[in-house]
């Protein structure tokens, strides 16, 4: 959610070849531009295939689970955040929205960092995008960007029709390009990884963060359900999206692995497509993806930044959220949500100084943010199929719905265990002091601060962010 590319904030009722539009811009953001790379460094051809069948398989039931709930419980909109809250309580579907809110924050860094060491190729002083001077450069044009989106969507959509072309036609080429230049014996020495990589376990379980990233945005249709014009569509938007991508991300990272060796295409500098690009056909072909790279991040980033904002404008409106966070301007944007986006986002990119690998540590947490959300929307599609009566469902729920939901629940548990205790805790450290917001909710509405439940769930939290801290401070986890 690639950290996916949102669409801005609609105000007309939305059909459904606007909504499959939509997931699909949502899907396909800058993070495909680095699958060659990021794949090749964890597993060869055959672990690769065997993670994008898995990912394919789970994100599809994720996909299935958000095309049911649309239509079961049509009176819950904003989505993921929505169907937390519904299934687990006010303080689960608060930590839903703030999770999913800070992986769309902490996923716009990626943008930034992958278009400094774009450009870095030709600015070293820009490095891979994590040296002091790039988080200078980035920082303006983050506060830039804010200052735009405020202006009002109607410049957000301008942008947002260049993007979706401007993504798209380099990926496409990228691949038929590379079909063209295919040497099949590459391809078959890099069939079963190097012996560094460990068990088929181990590559595939090494690739499922990415995989999440580069699906964030299957959901983007239910987000904006409240615009829909017929609320099945937006579950039928929601599968025929993800459809219409898996292809372009599965085709990008295979045909990769039929040009250079395994072990170079781990070493590429990002943007990794460009470089593979660049190996087959000349510099061209990396000025002709990179160009494309930049123009979509920017045009992405503005568009997630507005998103964001929506996710924090909703739960403020439905009272988990400050009262603050639901004002808007006169041109219908949410503007302290917006600045709170903003500000997040600039204190993830001064952490990325201290990270080792910058894009990548981004990248996997904005994967990690995204799964407690995701894994509460799958349980609650389990509560809603087997029960539908208990949970307000619309219709009779069916055998196949209720396998689907556990399918999806079972899969996002596996994404939690696949990311491992380091992005756990260092979630934790971000949920643990967001329950200040929570607390003021609460007391603008004059209620207590917890219930038996909600208290447990809040001492779980703070005690995992202590355990981070002191992970961090001693060096048992690094970023």
């Amino acid at each position: 959610m690639s950290h996916p590319e949102a669409p801005p904030r609609p105000a007309a009722k939305l059909t459904l070849p606007t909504l499959t539009a939509m997931v699909v811009g949502s899907m396909v953001g800058a993070g495909v531009f680095s699958l060659p790379s990021r794949f090749a460094q964890e597993t060869g051809v055959a672990g690769a295939l065997i993670a994008w069948a898995v990912a394919g398989t789970g994100m599809l039931m994720l996909a299935f689970v958000f095309q049911a709930l649309a239509v079961r419980r049509p009176d819950l909109d904003a989505g993921v955040y929505a169907y937390a809250k519904a299934g687990f309580g006010e303080y689960l579907g608060f930590f839903s929205a703030f999770g999913y809110w800070a992986s769309a924050c902490v996923g716009n860094v990626t943008y930034w960092v992958l278009i400094m060491s774009t450009v870095g190729a030709v600015a070293p002083v820009l490095g891979d995008g994590d040296t002091v001077t790039a988080v200078v450069v980035s920082s303006v044009g983050l506060w830039g960007f804010f200052l735009l989106i405020r202006r009002g969507v109607k410049e957000a959509a301008a942008i947002n029709r260049i993007v979706t072309v401007a993504k798209i036609v380099p990926i496409l080429f990228f691949v038929v390009l590379a079909l063209f230049y295919f040497e099949p014996s590459v391809f078959a020495d890099n069939f079963s990884g190097t012996d560094e990589a460990g068990t088929l376990f181990d590559q595939v379980r090494g690739t499922m963060l990415a995989t999440v990233f580069v699906f964030l945005g299957v959901e983007g249709a239910s987000v904006y359900s409240r615009h829909a014009k017929r609320r099945e569509d937006v579950g039928r938007a929601t599968v025929l999206g993800f459809l219409s991508v898996f292809a372009i991300f599965a085709s990008v990272t295979i045909v990769s692995y039929g040009l250079l060796p395994m072990a170079e295409i781990a070493e590429l500098r990002q943007p990794s497509m460009a470089e593979v690009l660049e190996s087959a056909v000349g510099t061209w072909g990396k000025v002709f993806i990179s160009v494309g790279l930049i123009v979509s991040v920017l045009g992405a980033y503005l568009a997630w930044t507005l998103m964001a904002a929506e996710v924090l404008f909703v739960a403020a409106k439905d009272k988990d959220m400050p009262r603050f966070l639901g004002q808007s301007t006169a041109a219908d944007v949410p503007e302290n949500a917006l600045l709170l986006t903003t500000c997040l986002s600039q204190i993830v990119l001064v952490v990325t100084l201290f990270s080792d690998d910058a894009f990548t540590f981004a990248l996997d947490l904005t994967s990690a943010l995204s799964l407690i959300p995701f894994l509460l929307a799958a349980g609650f599609a389990v509560k809603v199929s087997g029960r539908p009566e208990r949970w307000g469902a619309v219709g009779r729920s069916t055998r196949r719905e209720l396998v689907i939901a556990v399918v999806a629940t079972l899969y996002t548990a596996f994404l939690l265990y696949a990311a491992g205790p380091k992005f756990v805790l260092v979630s934790f450290i971000l949920y643990a002091p967001a329950t200040f917001l929570f607390v003021k909710s609460r007391r603008e509405q004059g209620r207590g601060l917890f219930s038996p439940g909600e208290a447990v769930i809040c001492a779980v939290t703070v005690a995992g962010a202590a355990v981070g801290v002191a992970a961090l401070a001693v060096g048992w986890i690094e970023l």
